[in-house]
């Protein structure tokens, strides 16, 4: 038993570090990339939506509903609505806190960056700016794939993709203009991935905090929150971002294709 939950240990932590560091990813495109693949990313981001959703109603919040009313009888069933909203409040606090303009999820091309942001006098404070909003956002976002990786991992592959997917484009808001400003890609590549760092350190954070208090209660109103947090980040981020960069029809199309996969997966797991 012991070896099992230091394995999920090690596990949800390799998962929810992959999905923190693919910020690197994204600075590495930015630098191969004279343009942004659009068609792929909007295709990608609706993808990273679709299995988000997906998990989030079909097994997170169910499994949520199912802990805490076996534990609280129907009393159970409005703690777990009110845990699923209490995770979106997180993230739109954090939303509301972090100015726009600093707004890592207010997502731009990698041309775009070139020809806009390279004219504008302070580009290394905006980065560093960027950096550190993107090290608060992932911070929530890494206690969620790392709590549903540790607890169920079946699933923690597909959201740590998901998430990863989601991180890409953050890390060419981070290296872009850190790189116009110092000609360093060294510089641009280590605050793009130092920001993605918050994610596993969130994720140990929250487990090593909560690890003395995980009941089923608990576990019931994590997985609740978690669900919230997946379902804001997929209607305020990744569907706006899946529709302002490609065709109407691609991200769609994505969104289908990322639920299907996670129907077929999980009929598969179980």
């Amino acid at each position: 038993m012991f070896e099992m939950e230091t394995y999920n240990i090690w596990f949800a932590l390799a998962l929810t570090s992959f999905a923190g560091l693919s910020t690197g990813i994204g600075s590495l495109i930015a630098f191969w990339a004279n343009k942004t693949n659009t068609k792929l990313l909007s295709f990608s981001l609706g993808f990273s939506a679709g299995v988000m959703i997906y998990i989030s109603f079909v097994e997170i919040l169910p499994e949520s509903f199912e802990l805490l009313t076996t534990a609280h009888g129907n009393l159970g069933n409005w703690i777990s609505l009110l845990a699923f909203f209490g995770g979106v409040l997180v993230i739109l606090l954090i939303d509301w806190i972090v100015p726009s303009f600093e707004n890592p999820h207010e997502m731009r091309l990698i041309e775009q960056m070139n020809e806009e942001e390279i004219k504008k006098r302070n580009l290394k404070r905006m980065g560093v700016l960027s950096a550190i909003a993107i090290t608060i956002h992932n911070f929530p976002e890494g206690i969620a794939t790392f709590i549903s990786a540790y607890t169920i991992p079946d699933i923690g592959i597909p959201i740590a993709f998901a998430v990863a997917i989601h991180n890409i484009p953050e890390g060419i808001a981070v290296a872009v203009p850190i790189y116009y400003a110092t000609q360093s890609r060294k510089k641009a590549l280590k605050y793009s991935f130092l920001s993605g760092l918050s994610e596993p350190l969130g994720g140990i954070l929250a487990f090593l905090i909560l690890m003395p208090f995980l009941t089923d209660t608990l576990f019931g109103i994590l997985f609740a929150a978690v669900a919230g947090i997946m379902v804001f980040i997929s209607l305020d981020e990744l569907l706006p971002g899946a529709e302002k960069y490609g065709e109407h029809h691609l991200s769609t199309y994505g969104i289908i294709a990322g639920m299907a996969l996670m129907a077929v997966s999980l009929l598969l797991l179980h």
